[in-house]
């Protein structure tokens, strides 16, 4: 299966760095409406049979155009959310989206178990966010898009897909409307085909799990 994971467009808390994860969320900004309509262009080359976005509102507008150039119905799941910021959430001080970071991606570097403070930790973020991926793989579409968050998107996929990990993602933030491409299965494993469209290689897929 191919699997098509976008980041949102550009909300008033990007713009001030502030940790905002609770649903609904705000929407877009003028350019965030002007990156999700450049959707549908920017993967006219590419398949996609079913489309997803999360609970938050940001989320759902950002694929709206996609949906209706395609003509799909964005299904709605709440485990694709944004990392739960906790007692951090709406800060933007450096210190507080340091620790946000940090905490994030300890996960994938193998520290599931360390918990966002006030919030959920990595086996519990990663367990909700594989249970999606999970549903769309035994659907049996071929490929799907799904709108999801930056540091869910990069959280998720350094723990998951067998040519990437921890210090990759710390290392490249993915911009509003990026688009991380993985091949594979939940159950044999996930390889990273592009990531903001640098192209990957590496090593073969495992389960991450």
């Amino acid at each position: 299966m191919r699997l098509l994971l976008i980041r949102h467009g550009q909300t008033p808390s990007n713009v001030g760095h502030l940790l905002d994860t609770t649903a609904p969320g705000p929407g877009l900004t003028e350019l965030g409406e002007q990156q999700a309509a450049a959707l549908p262009q920017r993967l006219a080359d590419e398949k996609i049979d079913a489309l997803y976005a999360s609970t938050l509102v940001r989320t759902q507008l950002t694929a709206a155009p996609l949906a209706q150039a395609r003509g799909l119905e964005v299904v709605v799941r709440d485990g694709i959310r944004e990392i739960t910021a906790g007692d951090l959430e709406m800060r933007g001080d450096a210190a507080s989206n340091d620790q946000y970071q940090r905490v994030a991606f300890s996960w994938p570097a193998g520290k599931p178990e360390l918990r966002m403070p006030g919030g959920e930790n990595g086996t519990e973020m990663l367990a909700r966010y594989d249970a999606v991926i999970e549903e769309i793989a035994a659907s049996g579409v071929e490929a799907a898009a799904v709108v999801s968050h930056g540091a869910a998107i990069r959280t998720w996929s350094a723990a998951r897909a067998g040519n990437l990990d921890a210090d990759w993602a710390i290392a490249h933030p993915l911009p509003n409307t990026a688009v991380v491409v993985l091949e594979g299965t939940p159950a044999t494993g996930w390889t990273a085909v592009t990531w903001s469209d640098l192209e990957m290689t590496g090593a073969e897929p495992h389960s991450g799990r």
